[in-house]
């Protein structure tokens, strides 16, 4: 959920969106392959701006997965990707740091997914009109693989997972090469 696209919808969406989250919460923490895959989940954006409830059930799943290192969801949620480089560039700034000192590796510290591993798949829903990434991870997609559905997030299924990423095992990475 980009902040642009929670600017589009009505109170009524918010809050049934907002139920989602709380619901798929309680969902991951019940299920057991969450442990044995070791996965885990991470959410990135202005978290703050979420309703205490959302934001307190969002810490609850990071928490729970916290010590799992094997396969990690990353979820935007309140994120717009410029505004998250603008957040870095102001960090860089507060901390000082000097303009010799600025390179790819800097930046990366300072930005949301600054505890993220390199990002290689990248899942757009809702792409009724098109394919693109709607300023998601802009500094983070450069190598990233992209899949593209029409299905809606609330729809997104277990099912459609799986093939996601059945598709992804079967892609060739160049990374740039």
């Amino acid at each position: 959920m980009s902040l642009e696209n929670l600017k589009k919808r009505s109170e009524a969406e918010i809050k049934y969106i907002f139920g989602i989250i709380l619901d798929a919460v309680d969902s991951v923490v019940k299920e057991a392959t969450v442990k044995e895959e070791k996965v885990n989940f991470n959410v990135i954006g202005r978290i703050h701006l979420l309703p205490e409830e959302v934001r307190n059930k969002i810490e609850e799943l990071i928490d729970f997965t916290k010590d799992n290192d094997k396969n990690f969801i990353n979820l935007c949620i309140m994120y717009d990707g410029q505004e998250e480089i603008v957040d870095a560039v102001k960090e860089i700034i507060k901390n000082g740091i000097k303009e010799e000192e600025i390179n790819r590796e800097a930046i990366k510290k300072h930005l949301y997914t600054r505890k993220f591993p390199e990002v290689d798949y990248i899942i757009r829903t809702g792409m009724e009109d098109g394919a693109r990434i709607s300023g998601f991870l802009l500094w983070d997609a450069s190598y990233a693989e992209f899949k593209f559905r029409t299905d809606l997030w609330p729809d997104y299924s277990k099912e459609m997972v799986i093939e996601d990423l059945k598709d992804f095992s079967n892609r060739v990475r160049r990374k740039g090469k």
